[in-house]
């Protein structure tokens, strides 16, 4: 089961998730989500528990719980869809895709 974790302080690494995910059950694998430009944790990640019935209750015990200082938000991943369900964004400011450039006829 691929479990989402929300709230974690930015001091967190994957093996600080790994030992709080222990207990619950053979770990495939821990990652805390790093900004690529500062390299800084984003304060979320992923935790890949083998056994779901043990990933159902550590989600069960830890959403809500208090790690390292800071209240974390636990529940089951979803499946990252392809090419994403986010809106595309939009970098030239609404100015019909040419960056307000018109080209001058002669």
């Amino acid at each position: 089961m691929n479990i989402f974790i929300a709230g974690l302080s930015y001091s967190i690494n994957d093996n600080d998730l790994r030992d709080l995910f222990n207990e619950y059950g053979e770990i495939s694998s821990a990652k805390v989500i790093m900004d690529k430009a500062t390299g800084r944790s984003k304060g979320y990640g992923f935790v890949e528990l083998e056994d779901n019935a043990a990933g159902q209750k550590a989600i069960e015990e830890l959403n809500g719980a208090e790690y390292d200082g800071r209240t974390i938000s636990v529940s089951e991943a979803r499946p990252r869809t392809e090419g994403g369900d986010r809106p595309r964004r939009n970098f030239d400011n609404n100015r019909g895709g040419n960056g307000g450039f018109r080209r001058r006829e002669y």
